[in-house]
């Protein structure tokens, strides 16, 4: 699950990171000002941001407007200082999906995240089922008939975004900056998508598992469920 972290306190933005890729659940970019937010959302896709308002060269409702007008589908989650309730107000009216006043304890952010990435992408449920395959979010487990079956973070990644893009054709490069972020920009190749998929087609289908992805020759895949 790819995030946004779009804070200019160093201290907090460090806190923040860390807690959330603490345990392999999330890759998180960061943004210390709106220009380098703006740009990072115009070139990658998220599953959520998270945003405070008080930024050094503008206000991060200027970044939620630019969110909705270009049609991004990430969740917006909201961080403010206790003073700001307009604009707080502002933001969800806008298309905020929610908000936290500062201070925070990070355990809230992490199940507000978690909360609104069930709302958004699996329909309220905490688990996904297509056939025999059943994909639990909160504890990134994924079984087929009911066995578990072990990924690497970048393969339930993988598996995690060619889900909720389901019926959609996701271009290598689409799944590329979601893996790596914007580190993609550096790489030389990206034969490690083919590697993923290749892996994640054979471990599901090793046990039991309908072949749900579908290549798209010279454009990228698409997951197929009904």
């Amino acid at each position: 699950m790819k995030i946004l972290l779009v804070e200019d306190a160093k201290e907090l933005a460090n806190s923040i990171v860390e807690y959330l890729v603490k345990d392999k659940k999330y890759y998180c970019d960061t943004a210390t000002n709106l220009g380098r937010a703006s740009e990072l959302c115009s070139l990658y896709e998220y599953d959520c941001l998270v945003v405070d308002i008080g930024l050094p060269d503008g206000s991060g409702l200027d970044l939620i407007r630019q969110m909705k007008k270009e049609n991004k589908k990430a969740g917006i989650i909201i961080i403010s200082a206790k003073d700001e309730l307009d604009n707080r107000i502002e933001g969800l009216n806008i298309g905020a999906d929610d908000y936290l006043v500062k201070p925070f304890h990070l355990a809230e952010l992490n199940a507000r995240i978690y909360s609104l990435m069930r709302r958004l992408k699996f329909e309220g449920d905490s688990e996904l089922i297509i056939g025999s395959l059943t994909v639990d979010l909160q504890n990134r487990q994924v079984k087929v008939q009911g066995e578990p079956v072990e990924f690497t973070k970048s393969e339930f990644d993988l598996l995690y975004y060619l889900i909720t893009n389901r019926n959609q054709v996701i271009s290598k490069t689409s799944i590329a900056e979601h893996l790596v972020g914007e580190h993609v920009d550096i790489l030389v190749s990206l034969d490690f998508v083919y590697i993923h998929i290749k892996n994640l087609r054979k471990k599901l289908t090793r046990q039991g598992c309908k072949d749900y992805i579908k290549t798209v020759y010279g454009v990228g895949y698409k997951f197929i469920a009904e």
